[in-house]
C-alpha cells in the first residue's frame, strides 16, 4: 500500500514573487481562466487555466522554480496540489492571488476599454 506523503505548500507574499520575477528565479503560472487573464494579468505570468490544467505538461522546476497564482489563492493552491501528484515536492503559490498583488500596490497589465490595448497600471 502506497503511503501518502504530505508536502507543505510553500506560500510566497506578492512582494517576494515580484522580486523573484525581476531576478528571473521563478516562472509565474496564472491558473485563472482566459477571460480573467485577458482582463488583467501580472507581467510575465504564463496562463495555464485550472479548468484544463495538466500538471505534467508544465515545464520542469529547473532552472526557474514554478510559482502558481490565481485570483485569491484558492485555485493556485489546488494547482500546486496537482503538481505534487506528479512527483514534484517543492511547490509554491502566491498568497492572496492577484488581489493581494494589487493590494500591495504592484502593477498589473489591463486592457484599456477605449482602445482594447494593454496598459500597465
Amino acid at each position: 500500500m502506497a503511503q501518502h506523503v504530505h508536502t507543505p505548500l510553500h506560500e510566497l507574499a506578492p512582494a517576494e514573487v515580484k522580486r523573484l520575477l525581476e531576478t528571473k528565479k521563478i516562472l509565474l503560472i496564472d491558473v485563472r481562466e482566459p477571460h480573467e487573464y485577458e482582463a488583467e494579468r501580472i507581467s510575465g505570468a504564463l496562463l495555464f487555466p485550472l479548468s484544463t490544467f495538466d500538471a505534467a505538461a508544465l515545464p520542469p522546476d529547473e532552472p526557474r522554480r514554478l510559482v502558481f497564482h490565481c485570483g485569491s489563492g484558492k485555485r493556485s493552491a489546488a494547482a500546486a496540489a496537482l503538481r505534487v501528484l506528479t512527483g514534484v515536492h517543492s511547490v509554491a503559490h502566491m498568497t492572496g492571488g492577484i488581489q493581494a498583488w494589487k493590494s500591495a500596490g504592484l502593477p498589473v497589465i489591463k486592457l484599456d476599454p477605449e482602445t482594447g490595448q494593454p496598459v500597465t497600471s
